[in-house]
């Protein structure tokens, strides 16, 4: 048995909504299942004929009636707010996920939105984040009844709004290490694993292939579920990303200077006006530019001198993107663990964002920093490990 136990490293601070969220799951559970399984089913109620009519219709071949479990009474809540592919309810289909099959569904599922939860909270807020989850969710439960349209199945749990939240961890958090529980028999042991290793396990082997191997057959765990979930939360973390490196800063969203030189010339105008110590004139004419046109104009070193002013000067955003965008345009050209390290301590320093920044970090030591630079990299890499409840593995 492998079971994700922790992760590192966390930002700093409560996650209040993923501790709701944990807590509104776990009171739906107490609230309904508890009682209602000890609660045989009223067979007057017309729900009961229809699920044993949807169970009867799944039996496999030659499995007798008799041989169904008997009907509770939180059987039928869950055929009336679970989401049902052959009867789809806008209702259920958010209903559906606070609901869970039982204690062991309620644990793991909660175990994994603890676990990976407060880091996607940070960087998307409290909010988007709880906008995200329910839509995720509600993706997920689609993609499934796709695939199961006919389905008169309930579907429930929260599993499709937690992959949406691993989808978007995979994209912003590739360099975090998941905390993993191995027990096979008597060998109990706890490892750290890079986190894309084991959410890449859980969506390929976990998911993607039970999936592609029971289609057409059905299957007790809602694959598909899964899958449109972290599809969900990928792309929109990739999206998100993309906004962040185009969008312009607060402070350069006035209206342009009609006085500013033609695109053809405006690498020549900022690269002049660094040269001259000019920084203010080039930081407002390089955001003049849409941030298509502003791919490849600068040189590394403008590049980069243009980033540490902004840097130095409280302009973090506008830093942050220009070192974002330098990393776009010379994906392996020089300055590349410089334009990382420079990202990475505007994040720790000025936007209090240690998780992404340590991602930042770890990309700087593998692109061979200068004496002086990794240093100062792995200086902030302890300063990230000391906001830590456990202590990071060195790099």
């Amino acid at each position: 048995m492998f079971l994700p136990i922790g992760d590192q490293p966390n930002p700093r601070g409560t996650p209040f909504l993923t501790y709701a969220l944990i807590g509104l799951n776990v009171a739906v559970f107490a609230l309904t299942f508890l009682p209602l399984t000890a609660q045989p089913a009223d067979p007057a109620d017309p729900r009961a004929q229809e699920y044993l009519s949807a169970i009867r219709q799944n039996l496999p071949p030659n499995v007798p009636m008799e041989a169904a479990p008997q009907l509770t009474a939180y059987d039928l809540l869950v055929f009336e707010y679970g989401y049902r592919p052959s009867d789809p309810s806008l209702v259920a289909l958010f209903t559906s996920m606070f609901m869970h099959g039982g204690f062991m569904h309620l644990f793991g599922n909660m175990l994994f939105l603890w676990i990976y939860g407060d880091n996607v909270e940070h960087r998307l807020g409290a909010v988007a984040y709880v906008v995200w989850y329910l839509i995720s969710g509600a993706a997920a439960t689609l993609f499934h009844a796709a695939f199961a349209s006919e389905s008169p199945i309930p579907l429930v749990g929260a599993s499709g709004a937690i992959s949406g939240i691993l989808g978007f961890y995979f994209v912003w958090f590739p360099h975090n290490q998941v905390r993993v529980l191995i027990f096979i028999f008597f060998f109990i042991r706890v490892v750290m694993l890079p986190a894309r290793w084991v959410l890449g396990f859980y969506i390929v082997v976990s998911n993607i292939l039970p999936f592609l191997a029971s289609v057409g057959q059905g299957s007790g765990v809602a694959h598909g579920a899964h899958i449109g979930g972290f599809l969900v939360g990928g792309v929109v973390a990739l999206i998100l990303n993309r906004r962040e490196m185009t969008a312009r800063p607060p402070e350069y969203r006035e209206a342009r200077s009609s006085s500013s030189p033609g695109p053809r010339s405006m690498g020549e105008a900022i690269s002049e006006a660094v040269k001259q110590g000019k920084f203010e004139r080039a930081a407002a004419l390089y955001f003049d530019l849409p941030s298509i046109r502003t791919r490849g104009i600068l040189t590394p070193e403008v590049s980069l001198s243009l980033a540490h002013w902004m840097s130095k000067n409280g302009h973090a955003r506008g830093a942050l993107t220009v070192h974002q965008r330098h990393l776009r345009d010379y994906p392996r050209g020089p300055g590349l663990a410089q334009a990382h390290a420079g990202a990475g301590l505007v994040q720790l320093h000025a936007l209090g964002e240690p998780t992404a920044a340590y991602q930042h970090f770890v990309d700087a030591l593998d692109h061979d920093p200068p004496r002086e630079l990794e240093a100062l990299i792995r200086q902030s890499l302890a300063e990230v490990a000391s906001m830590q409840k456990f202590p990071i593995r060195r790099h």
